[in-house]
């Protein structure tokens, strides 16, 4: 056996594989004649072993032939088990071989790459994506199975559609969770099941029969865990943790101070404080403010004001900074257990080692760098150094020890602390390192007794980072739960395009009416009750998906229809004079504020000689099919018993209309009109009418409804025609009524316990509180930049499809 042994070792044969190999006779002694037919080429000694195991009881003939599958190994010609496989399928069944048939047969020259291979998994789990979802891990062998089945996969490596199928999946379902344990399913199933079962844990989590639909009841937010149902490496930390919140629903909304908030936003409010307040819990507010280059205190002040405008009151407020001291004393623990490292390597030094090539694709090899050997002592050593400022930024991190060879990329040594020497806000110049998000964010969740950490989906694969650093310093471990986040067409909500929007001078500022940002969309007078019933309407679900502007409208629309009173505005106002009443009649007309909602009261408004209507109310010549005002035909006006009647007009130099002469008919011989309009009577008596100084009507910022695709820049696809302002208004007087009831907030005791949840908070006094239906003509607000003298107006959204006034 020593000449066998010599023959094996001559392959590259490693010394343990050949004594493995040797306790199989037959295989050996295949392996020994295969090695002599490859001319012991150590090129693929894998391939050869694998050529002996399906040769080892072959027939004398096949043996003859099996030398051209050996040398074509031997050439680098196989690459493959499955090449070798169908190149001794096809050797064995044939009398007379040939290379040029062996090769057809066999693939060579047929190059799959890796990238192949994860187009293709990507594209069958994408097809077969409602599947996956629904069966989640369990579909791990199903897909593996099918992939491999295609025919351009026929000659892939094996090896490379695992490490793509993994990858795939951790990205369509995120980490594994309870879903995919089918052990703690089972289990909390009996302990439901059994009435006398001594739980562990008290959930203060109630679930009600429910009677309407609600987003805490269906979807995402019904199918997450009860508080002490989340797994601990050590359950001493669960006790804890009940101890603490007393089985309460603790959650979290952390935005960074360094923006303003959009509708994207509310979602993740509504998210995290309606899901606590739902469950009788608590919502901490938290500003993440670990960069103190970008903090600023008004943004803080506006996320505060939103979130209370949004009706929610957090349980406390805090600041990541809050912990700094506490998170310095868990780096230093995580370096004492051999799990972190200063690192000096540069951004394209650490792009290499995670195997991220030069174009920014990823697929190379992932190697460690000399750093992450350093011990444990002298990492102490210098991450005090990196402390007390004695490198400069960029020189050195502090990385956390992970797992590199995890396809995820959140596990690959993610940085942990940066020297960033700048003052911070809230800290001054104590701190030259700071803490990245990825190291501060579930350790404060943890210091806060977080029972369920909620956020979008981007931080889906962030969620096994999230758990390994819980476990690696021994603290609890909230659950990271991840669900799709809210993008509006026709918009922008990144912070950097806002940023270039406000500092370019596109818009007004932050909160210009044309914007999504929350404090734009307050001024723009949306009720924040209606942003919240948009929410409920869409629901908390696992998928992010594009939303359509014209949804959300109809949404606003559909909330201001059962909630604001109805005035008459005129925006472009032309004068009538009714020349067969006397100058000082004046009759008072009675005006509900909303027909057919008595308990919203009404007021009077006075009629008289002149009147004002609408410029787009009139017309010298009538037509077939139209029905207002016109020469010589009669429209009937809002309320007022009696028609008018178009008999003559007034033009100024430049041939505009100034004056319409008319008639009231109360002689009883008119017929009844075909159309009624707005208008609002002259009477000093009744400071009527009220002049508005501007009427903004705003519409979409961007021509297209993904302004980002063009391919000029996201700022070339600005409407120009974006806004129109008008400025000679006029609105009757019960406007003043509207002002001083405003917000009008209709008692409904009928309100579910979801609808009381996401009801919101306007504040009274507040100008865009002072919301109303102009006739004919839309929702409108007052703006902010109303004072006592000069009443500023902004379209809400327009009214239900009345592209034509005819």
């Amino acid at each position: 056996m020593e000449d066998l042994t010599s023959r094996l070792e001559r392959i590259g044969l490693a010394d343990a594989k050949v004594k493995e190999i040797l306790k199989n006779e037959k295989v050996a002694a295949a392996l020994g004649q295969i090695a002599q037919e490859a001319g012991y080429s150590s090129a693929a000694p894998t391939l050869l072993h694998h050529l002996a195991l399906a040769s080892r009881t072959a027939t004398p003939e096949q043996i003859a032939n099996r030398k051209l599958v050996s040398e074509a190994i031997a050439s680098g010609k196989l690459l493959t088990t499955n090449q070798v496989d169908a190149a001794w399928k096809y050797v064995s069944s044939t009398q007379a071989p040939s290379v040029a048939e062996l090769e057809k047969e066999s693939g060579v020259g047929v190059v799959v790459t890796k990238e192949d291979v994860e187009k293709a998994v990507r594209a069958y789990i994408q097809e077969n994506k409602t599947e996956v979802e629904k069966q989640r891990y369990k579909a791990l062998s199903t897909v593996l199975m099918a992939v491999k089945k295609l025919p351009s996969m026929k000659w892939a490596s094996p090896a490379l559609f695992k490490p793509a199928i993994d990858a795939e999946f951790l990205a369509v379902l995120g980490p594994k969770d309870e879903r995919d344990n089918p052990k703690l399913q089972a289990k909390q199933a009996k302990a439901k099941a059994s009435k006398d079962a001594k739980a562990p844990v008290v959930s203060a989590v109630k679930h009600e029969q429910p009677h309407a639909r609600s987003i805490f009841r269906e979807g995402f937010l019904a199918g997450l865990h009860r508080p002490g149902e989340n797994e601990q490496a050590d359950p001493c930390l669960m006790e804890a943790h009940l101890k603490t919140t007393g089985g309460k629903v603790v959650t979290r909304f952390p935005p960074e101070p360094n923006g303003v908030l959009h509708i994207g936003h509310a979602k993740a409010i509504a998210t995290d404080f309606g899901y606590a307040k739902y469950h009788g819990g608590v919502c901490y507010l938290r500003f993440d403010d670990t960069n103190p280059e970008t903090e600023d205190a008004e943004f803080a002040k506006s996320i505060e004001d939103i979130v209370q405008w949004l009706g929610f009151a957090p349980y406390k407020i805090t600041w990541s900074s809050d912990y700094f001291d506490a998170l310095y004393e868990l780096a230093e623990k995580l370096i004492s257990r051999g799990l972190a490292y200063v690192c000096f390597c540069t951004p394209e030094q650490v792009k290499r080692h995670r195997g991220i090539n030069e174009d920014g694709t990823r697929g190379g090899e992932r190697t460690p760098c000399e750093c992450r050997s350093a011990s444990p002592e002298r990492t102490l050593e210098l991450f005090r150094e990196m402390r007390d400022g004695k490198f400069k930024r960029g020189e050195a991190t502090l990385r956390m020890k992970q797992d590199l060879s995890n396809p995820n990329p959140q596990m690959w040594d993610l940085v942990a602390y940066r020297i960033v020497d700048a003052p911070h806000h809230r800290t001054g110049t104590k701190w030259k390192i700071y803490p990245t998000y990825d190291f501060t964010h579930c350790l404060v969740d943890s210091f806060e007794n977080i029972s369920h950490s909620l956020c979008t989906l981007e931080f889906r694969l962030s969620r096994e980072s999230y758990e390994w650093l819980c476990d690696a310093v021994q603290v609890y471990k909230p659950a990271q739960r991840e669900f799709g986040r809210l993008n509006l067409t026709g918009s922008v909500m990144s912070k950097r395009k806002l940023l270039k929007l406000v500092e370019g001078g596109y818009v007004r500022g932050w909160d210009d009416p044309r914007l999504y940002t929350l404090v734009a969309l307050r001024r723009r007078g949306v009720p924040p009750g209606a942003i919240l019933n948009f929410i409920s309407e869409l629901g908390v679900t696992t998928t992010t998906s594009q939303t359509e502007v014209i949804r959300f409208d109809n949404s606003i629309r559909k909330y201001l229809e059962n909630t604001v009173p109805r005035l008459m505005l005129i925006p472009d106002p032309i004068k009538v004079v009714l020349d067969n009443l006397d100058d000082d009649f004046v009759e008072e007309i009675v005006l509900p504020f909303k027909p057919g909602t008595p308990e919203m009261g009404e007021h009077k408004v006075p009629f008289s000689k002149v009147v004002y209507i609408d410029r787009s109310d009139f017309r010298e010549e009538a037509s077939s099919n139209y029905f207002r005002l016109a020469m010589g035909q009669s429209v009937g006006l809002l309320r007022v018993p009696y028609t008018i009647k178009a008999t003559s007009v007034e033009k100024d130099a430049y041939g505009e209309i100034t004056v319409v002469h008319a008639i009231y008919e109360n002689d009883g011989t008119a017929k009844k009109p075909k159309t009624f309009i707005q208008w609002v009577g002259e009477s000093a008596k009744h400071n009527s009418p009220i002049k508005v100084a501007e009427v903004h009507e705003f519409n979409q910022l961007f021509k297209s409804e993904n302004p980002s695709a063009n391919p000029d820049g996201f700022l070339a696809d600005i409407d120009p025609n974006s806004e129109h302002v008008w400025k000679k208004a006029l609105i009757e007087v019960g406007f003043n009524e509207v002002c001083e009831k405003s917000p009008w907030n209709p008692a409904d005791d009928s309100a579910s316990k979801d609808e009381k949840i996401m009801s919101g908070h306007d504040v009274k006094g507040a100008p865009e509180a002072v919301r109303f239906q102009a006739l004919r003509v839309g929702y409108f607000c007052m703006d902010k930049d109303s004072h006592d003298s000069s009443i500023v107006l902004n379209r809400i959204v327009t009214l239900k499809e009345d592209k034509s006034k005819e």
